[in-house]
This record gives C-alpha cells, structure tokens and sequence, in this order.
C-alpha cells in the first residue's frame, strides 16, 4: 500500500483496532484511513465492488473473514470477475487478489472450518496460491497484488497464521529445491488466442527429499499447512521405518501445473496425495487422474488422504477424526510400501 496507491484493501471488521478477525489488516486503516474500506456483511457486494474498482484500474485486495463465506460470493468470482477478460477480447483486465483464512484444527465448528478451495480451482481466469512455512507469504502476497493482472484468490490456513517461515537452512533435514515454470513472454496476439498462458514464477513447487538418503520408494503431492505434517511423518518413517519418501509441496494450485512431480513419480512409481479438504472430487484425485494419464500402468499405486466426507466437528477429539493428521500419513505410506 505504501508503494502503490492503486492498492485498496476492503472486508468486514478490518479497521483498528480489531483489525481484521485474524489480526491481518492490523494497522492498515491507522497508516491509510482512506484506502482501507470496511464494508456490511455481504460477501457478494464486497466482491461486486472490488470487481469494479479493479476494472477501472485499481488494485483491490478482498479479505473474506472466513473461507466458508467465500460460498456467498462465488458467483461474482466464477460468472463475472474471471471472464470479463475473455467476454471483452481481453480489453479489460481484473487485478484483484481475495484473501481467505481456510481450514480447521481451531475447534470452530462446521461452518468455520472447511477447506473449500476445490470450488474454486479449474474455474477458468481465476489463480489459486496456497502459501506454505517453505515460502515468504507475504512476498508472494506482494507479488499477487502488484504483478498479476488476473483474479487471485489466496488462501491462507488458520494454524499457519501462528506459525513461523522457515528459513530453508532450518530444515536440516531436507534438501529443498524450488521448482518453477519458465516464464514465456506474452504478446497481446497471442493472449487473444489462449489466455490461459499466464507466468507462474512468482508462486513455485518445492521438492523436499532427506538429505544423504537412499532412493525414496512413494512422492507425497501436497500444499499448504499439510506440507508441515507430511515433513514430520516423512521424518518419522525414515528414522523409524527406514522408509524414504519425497515431498512435492504445490504453492499454485489452479491452473494446474503437473510438471513439478513428474520426475519424482516416475523415479518412485508410487503416489499418495495429502490434502486437508474432502476426499471426493479434491484436489488430490485430479493429480492422480493426470498423473495415470501420463504413467499408465507404470504408475504402480496411487492413493488420495483427505478429509472424511464428513461436517467438521467443533469438538477438537472429533476434529482430529475427521482431519488427515500425521499418523494417518504414515499409515497410509505404510500401507503403500
């Protein structure tokens, strides 16, 4: 907001000193009372009108209190933010970035704690990050707001929120490998072809993989705060199962990029998928399908570890029931090995 005055920020409850319901907008509206827009409970509006200030050049960042609420705004995301650029022969564009806490483990109940982002991913024009403790968020928040010029929605899981960046050198363990597609420079004649070209240097896949360690035997796919789970399961079946495993940790979760995990399944053969929202129809079943279209029967096992199909309990023992944790991670590589 500093460098740019085009960036508004606009949502529920976020002026001092509550600043936001997550703390996040915290300060904003002291240091830039004008540019930071509190709004009534209407996620739709809010939508509505951050889709119109982008359109007439400004650079609204949205923050939606809970991932759950997103529901009541998408069809402003999928009807019309995401396909103004393709309706007015890419004319127009719509840089705008919607915040949103996502996930559980909080104890807040069924309708506070979904991981809902599956909605949202494969709807064409719209990109979907999901930052990890791997990454600087706020640097790939920056870059969202002032380098994509395109609707980003942002999701941010609620424990991650009391959780430290590590610095690479921290996790000893690990060699880390950041992972990026080559960026393509873009003419207009060319976007007006296939707009679905966009640059994803910004938002990267990280490989992890124990130092020193033998050949692993199964690629674990994952994104967000699992990423954190799955490194201490995959510590623990090394210690104490000598099983290795590699860790694929995707930032950029729409549009899909498959690339980042090919050269470690085609090394392992075996792939389990971990994610924190529900099993049918995720995330996770469509890298399978896409990595079974492209190994075929080379890919010797395959599994998806989600969330049970199931409303999130607020009791936090039924909870941890219903939410992949690690020992449900190491299970499952158990059982694939």
């Amino acid at each position: 907001m500093n460098s740019d005055e085009r960036v508004y920020v606009i949502g529920e409850d976020i002026l001092d000193p509550y600043g936001g319901a997550f703390k996040v907008t915290q300060g904003l509206s002291t240091a830039f009372p004008e540019r930071t827009i509190t709004t009534p409970v209407s996620e739709a509006g809010i939508i509505g009108i951050a889709t119109g200030m982008a359109l007439r050049g400004l650079r609204p960042v949205i923050e939606i209190m809970f991932g759950d609420f997103l529901t009541l705004g998408a069809d402003q995301v999928i009807n019309h933010l995401t396909k103004f650029r393709y309706m007015y022969n890419d004319r127009v564009c719509v840089p705008l970035v919607i915040r949103t806490p996502m996930g559980g483990r909080r104890g807040y109940g069924p309708t506070h704690s979904q991981t809902l982002e599956k909605i949202f991913i494969g709807s064409p024009g719209l990109r979907v990050l999901a930052p990890s403790t791997l990454i600087d968020p706020g640097e790939l928040l920056i870059k969202a707001i002032l380098m994509d010029d395109d609707p980003v929605l942002f999701i941010e899981n609620k424990i991650m929120y009391s959780r430290m960046v590590q610095n690479k050198d921290e996790w000893n363990d690990f060699k880390i490998t950041s992972i990026v597609r080559e960026s393509k420079s873009i003419t207009k004649e060319e976007k007006k072809t296939d707009l679905e070209l966009l640059t994803d240097d910004y938002a990267p896949a990280i490989h992890l993989t124990i130092r020193d360690a033998p050949a692993p035997s199964v690629t674990i796919a994952t994104y967000g705060h699992m990423a954190d789970l799955c490194r201490m399961a995959v510590l623990e079946l090394a210690y104490e199962h000598e099983i290795f495993v590699d860790i694929v940790v995707f930032t950029q979760l729409s549009p899909f990029w498959i690339n980042p995990i090919l050269d470690s399944v085609n090394l392992t053969n075996k792939l389990l998928v971990v994610e924190e929202g529900t099993k049918t129809l995720g995330w996770g079943a469509e890298i399978i399908a896409r990595i079974t279209e492209i190994m075929g029967p080379e890919l010797r096992s395959a599994a998806r570890l989600a969330a049970k199909d199931l409303p999130i309990p607020a009791s936090i023992p039924l909870e941890e029931m219903v939410l992949p944790g690690v020992d449900d991670i190491i299970r499952s590589i158990k059982k694939m090995v």
